[in-house]
């Protein structure tokens, strides 16, 4: 597995080794031993969960501000643009985010420790995502942060306006959202 930091040193890229031939491809998504040696992190995944949406829809930013979740995320099929912002008030990176392309050509995975806000854009007609995560998801605790907000200035490669629930649209903004201290 090829590991990559972002420049929020936590967040890291994961690629793992494909084996490919004419009938197909193999790789191992997902080992405990082999994830925390290369992220240095101690992770019992609880559950994991699965989206499918279409082009221009935007999902988040997402996080729990209590039993907050560490994230390790990936697209099966289609094409994402990733990103993790950094929200905890300690950080050398607070406020900063990172953004990844995502895609099941790629087979890149990012690792998203607890303490950051993620959302994704879906690129391709229409992607598959799959995360897995450290801690249940607990709806009192889910918070989110709108994916538009101007201190956080996320480049988004958008040709229109993205598809947003009506919760998302609800979202604060990181100076008014409940952080991580």
């Amino acid at each position: 597995m090829k590991v990559t930091k972002t420049e929020i040193p936590d967040v890291l890229i994961l690629e793992p080794r494909v084996f490919g031939d004419e009938r197909g491809f193999f790789f191992e998504s997902y080992n405990k031993q082999k994830f925390e040696d290369a992220t240095g992190a101690s992770c019992d995944f609880v559950q994991d969960n699965h989206s499918s949406s279409s082009r221009g829809v935007l999902r988040g930013l997402h996080y729990q501000i209590k039993q907050a979740q560490g994230k390790l995320v990936r697209v099966v099929s289609g094409e994402v643009f990733d990103v993790a912002v950094d929200i905890r008030k300690k950080s050398a990176t607070f406020g900063q985010w990172v953004g990844v392309i995502l895609s099941s050509e790629n087979k890149k995975q990012m690792w998203i420790p607890e303490g950051f806000a993620h959302g994704f854009l879906v690129l391709s007609e229409k992607a598959e995502f799959i995360y897995k995560a450290s801690n249940y998801y607990s709806p009192e605790f889910e918070r989110c942060i709108r994916w538009d907000d101007k201190a956080l200035d996320i480049s988004w490669p958008l040709s229109e306006l993205p598809v947003v629930s009506e919760k998302d649209n609800k979202g604060s903004s990181l100076a008014s959202a409940e952080i991580f201290l």
